[in-house]
């Protein structure tokens, strides 16, 4: 039976398996960074705290990204150790975008919704690629899981800055972007307890000397 080629044969997969999801995390690790920056920039421009906080989300998920492609084919020690790291970057964003909002909301602010809405809505597009090419990937353990959710998030909070745009252009009050730059913090800090809960579960259960690309792999069926 040690001849059957089995451990072979799921090394290869597994090899393949790990190459697909390193093309694709650096793929969506680009277009966040280009996202950051945009968003980022506009968010300055327009003197919009959701939008700036969107942005922030876009950094974290790139910081996200490279601690995948890091852990990719590594320990589940290794890789359970990377998504604490995740789940601590989300709870830091969370935190500071929490401060950025009371920091406008006490010295007042003019958010321009015109601006908001565009950029968001480029955020929007391009953040529908990258939740696309992570789909098929999103149940392969917890690091993959992380991605994936952040991926999720971002969506949530493009529709959200989009929609306090309309709401500024609306009531002409700064209120909405606030409310919404609040509910993306909370929602950084809602991911980050998600994180953080299945990253501790792995941690107390999983069997930390075994490679993932081992562990995921059996030959019971075909010896």
């Amino acid at each position: 039976m040690s001849d059957c080629g089995c451990h072979d044969t799921a090394t290869t997969l597994s090899k393949n398996t790990d190459h697909a999801r390193r093309r694709v995390l650096w793929v969506v690790l680009a277009i966040n960074v280009l996202l950051f920056v945009g968003e980022f920039s506009a968010g300055w421009w327009a003197d919009s705290s959701a939008l700036q906080a969107d942005s922030l989300d876009s950094l974290g998920d790139a910081l996200v990204y490279i601690l995948s492609l890091w852990v990719i084919g590594g320990t589940l020690r290794q890789r359970t150790k990377a998504v604490f790291l995740k789940g601590g970057i989300q709870a830091l964003f969370g935190v500071a975008v929490l401060v950025e909002v009371a920091r406008r909301a006490w010295l007042g602010a003019e958010p321009v919704a015109p601006i908001m809405a565009v950029a968001a809505g480029i955020a929007l597009v391009g953040n529908l690629i990258c939740f696309g090419l992570l789909t098929r990937f999103r149940s392969d353990d917890m690091n993959m899981r992380s991605v994936w959710l952040c991926s999720r998030n971002d969506l949530v909070n493009n529709v959200g800055v989009i929609a306090a745009a309309g709401l500024v252009a609306w009531i002409e009050s700064p209120w909405p972007d606030l409310v919404i730059g609040t509910l993306v913090a909370l929602l950084f800090l809602r991911t980050a307890a998600h994180v953080l809960s299945g990253a501790l579960k792995d941690w107390r259960q999983g069997d930390v000397s075994v490679p993932s690309a081992t562990k995921e792999s059996t030959c019971t069926s075909g010896c």
